[in-house]
């Protein structure tokens, strides 16, 4: 979103460098995929629709919490709509294939509008988001990125493989994978974000988390701590092109 959905947590033609075809895929990528469900579960995945409550803690206070409303929205091969519903605002972002935009709206007076197209970052970032959220670590270069094993690391006691998404030189997620397992214990971006999963639910066969914790420091280096918590998980359901289309933008 940002919020980062960890493995829920970007680009094709739009990455900067090329990306590493024909690298082999690490052995534990299958059974990280084994652990997440059986293969034809996650092969045949073709949308993802999460529905939950993100709860943002102040870095100066975190006994203050702010909570909206979240769904979010992934439908092969790259489109994602996020609706993010506060008690003033609506915000929407989408994204189709190569076309990205975000309207914002006052929650009380939706007519009051302002829509705009995002970013070239922000569309990358977007793609990759996609990607991630359906492949389930797999097939990597078919949005532009590569993965390369970095060693392990010990996260809570447990030593890991760590693993490098690349999509761009600023779009990386690190992912830290139970070798004994194939759980993922930890996630961290390139940013130096950590997410961690909480919890789990199967969906048609899929292990999903019921919560993601992401960590992050503002500007001031105070930690910050958003989770989200999911109250509706949805596969395979179809969503029409229109739901994520760039809409015609008002004159006003």
């Amino acid at each position: 979103m940002k919020i980062i959905l960890g493995r829920l947590l970007f680009v094709g033609l739009l990455l900067v460098g090329a990306p590493r075809l024909g690298a082999a895929e690490p052995a534990i990528l299958a059974k990280a995929r084994s652990y997440l469900g059986a293969e034809d579960a996650l092969s045949g995945l073709k949308s993802l629709r999460f529905h939950g409550t993100l709860v943002t803690k102040d870095p100066a206070n975190p006994a203050n919490e702010t909570k909206v409303e979240m769904e979010i929205i992934f439908q092969r091969p790259f489109q994602q709509r996020m609706v993010v519903t506060s008690e003033k605002t609506i915000e929407t972002t989408a994204l189709d294939g190569y076309d990205g935009w975000g309207r914002l709206q006052d929650a009380k007076d939706p007519t009051r509008t302002r829509q705009t197209i995002v970013t070239k970052d922000r569309l990358r970032r977007l793609r990759a988001n996609t990607w991630e959220n359906l492949a389930f670590y797999r097939d990597i270069e078919q949005a532009g990125g590569w993965v390369q094993e970095q060693g392990t690391a010990v996260i809570d006691g447990i030593t890991c493989q760590k693993l490098a998404f690349t999509y761009a030189s600023n779009i990386i997620f690190y992912r830290f994978i139970d070798p004994a397992t194939g759980r993922l214990v930890q996630t961290e971006t390139e940013a130096g974000d950590t997410i961690r999963e909480q919890g789990e639910r199967v969906v048609n066969g899929i292990r999903f988390p019921r919560a993601l914790i992401t960590t992050s420091k503002d500007a001031a280096g105070r930690v910050q701590t958003a989770t989200i918590t999911f109250d509706q998980i949805e596969v395979n359901q179809p969503y029409p092109a229109s739901f994520f289309a760039v809409p015609s933008f008002s004159a006003k």
